[in-house]
């Protein structure tokens, strides 16, 4: 009995060492995360204004008490959405209607003002990839639809990729359609990944900075860049801010659920990925404001901006 006891006594002590109170009044977790995002957006602005940053759900934030929040839509240039029509619980299931008016509602603003709309719908058939390019191109929304979620493949297409064009695409606002292509497991090589999105006539690519544990290096972003057609597209940069993984380069051994303090708990949906307290000091900076900070990194590979994800991070404290 003492054995359980002393054993169960240990639980609750690691559970209480993360330091999170799940009811803590005195965090504004939505502001929390609207105060990060425009922190990584000026850093990096300061060095190129043309520097793109794109969040990734999480689109509530763009209301501040049932008003417009413009700092924050001021700070960001696009509103990236998974799942708008397609794939909400399930790859190629249809998006219950209530969430999807619920999201376009956002949406909405966020193109209202100025932003541009990226969404990434998860199927795989031929109608409903059709189906779900149209809705969004009707709406005035960038479209890729994903034939899996693990994001791995580059698509083949039975019909023109929507909006192709030969143009120099230098600014979010000028691309006519994207590529999501972040797992980079199936692809032999860096030389095989590069050659395989040149033969491709996407305005812009999202991708991860990494192959395996290296970055791209500013020679690779710029072949990255050149279009099928003869074309330049926008090369742009995965970065999670709401999630540390265990994969990345400032990961360290010792590190476990409640040490650092600010990781929190392991996602249990994906295998690595933890929960941080992405409002703590420590943890910013290792995204943003120093020269060996992860996003630092990104720009000075020659990235055209970053997309950020986990930006729903807020919903798991509240």
């Amino acid at each position: 009995m003492r054995t359980k006891f002393l054993f169960l006594f240990l639980i609750i002590a690691t559970l209480f060492s993360c330091g999170v109170d799940f009811n803590d009044d005195s965090i504004d977790y939505r502001e929390e995360m609207r105060i990060f995002v425009q922190e990584i957006s000026e850093f990096a602005k300061d060095q190129n204004p043309d520097f793109s940053v794109i969040p990734q759900n999480g689109h509530p934030l763009i209301l501040r008490n049932g008003n417009p929040a413009n700092d924050y839509l001021n700070a960001v240039d696009g509103l990236a959405q998974e799942s708008l029509f397609f794939g909400y619980s399930k790859d190629d299931q249809p998006t219950p209607a209530t969430e999807t008016n619920q999201l376009l509602k956002l949406l909405n603003m966020g193109k209202q003002a100025g932003k541009t709309i990226l969404v990434t719908d998860y199927c795989s058939t031929s109608f409903k990839v059709n189906n779900s390019y149209n809705q969004n191109n009707s709406l005035g929304y960038l479209s890729f639809a994903a034939p899996e979620r693990d994001l791995t493949k580059i698509p083949s297409r039975p019909i023109a990729l929507p909006g192709v064009n030969d143009e120099q695409i230098s600014r979010l606002s000028e691309a006519k359609n994207f590529l999501y292509l972040l797992n980079m497991s199936e692809f032999e090589s860096r030389a095989d990944f590069i050659n395989s999105v040149q033969s491709t006539n996407y305005d812009l690519i999202v991708m991860d900075a990494f192959y395996g544990s290296r970055m791209f290096t500013p020679q690779e972003v710029e072949q990255l860049r050149q279009k099928e057609n003869g074309g330049k597209r926008m090369v742009i940069s995965y970065m999670s801010i709401g999630e540390a993984e265990d994969y990345r380069y400032y990961w360290q051994d010792e590190w476990y659920t409640g040490n650092p303090e600010w990781l929190v708990q392991e996602n249990p949906n994906w295998e690595g990925n933890y929960k941080v307290m992405y409002w703590h000091p420590e943890w910013k900076s290792i995204i943003y404001g120093n020269e060996d900070s992860y996003l630092q990194q990104i720009i000075d590979a020659g990235f055209d901006g970053v997309y950020l994800d986990i930006i729903d991070g807020f919903e798991f404290f509240e």
